[in-house]
């Protein structure tokens, strides 16, 4: 795993998911780990917090529940506040659909639960 992506979520949480990416496939967790956090989160044109505000809501709209869980967990490791991950979610429930934000709320909420 990258030094950029251990920064990220942490020693542990970096390793359990590299395991579960390689249990799931090899070469799937490859890419992720080599291109995803390799090459595209370590670049410098934006902040990692930034980053995270353009990532979440980008799976809300795609309903992609269990990378959305992670990166919200991810955002707010990288300085994103629950008000801006909130006000993220509601201000694209107009364009990606209030079931959409209902469950991107959700989510939230049961990882607000979890971080305390």
């Amino acid at each position: 795993m990258t030094v950029f992506a251990r920064t990220i979520v942490g020693e542990t949480k970096a390793e359990e998911f590299k395991a579960t990416l390689r249990e799931l496939c090899p070469d799937f967790e490859e890419y992720v780990i080599g291109f995803l956090s390799g090459e595209i989160w370590s670049r410098p044109g934006l902040d990692k917090r930034t980053k995270s505000l353009i990532t979440i809501p980008a799976l809300m709209a795609m309903g992609r529940s269990k990378g959305l869980e992670f990166n919200i967990r991810l955002a707010a490791n990288n300085g994103a506040t629950r008000e801006e991950i909130t006000e993220t979610f509601l201000h694209l429930a107009p364009y990606a659909g209030f079931p959409a934000a209902w469950e991107a709320l959700s989510i939230a909420h049961k990882v607000f639960s979890e971080v305390g």
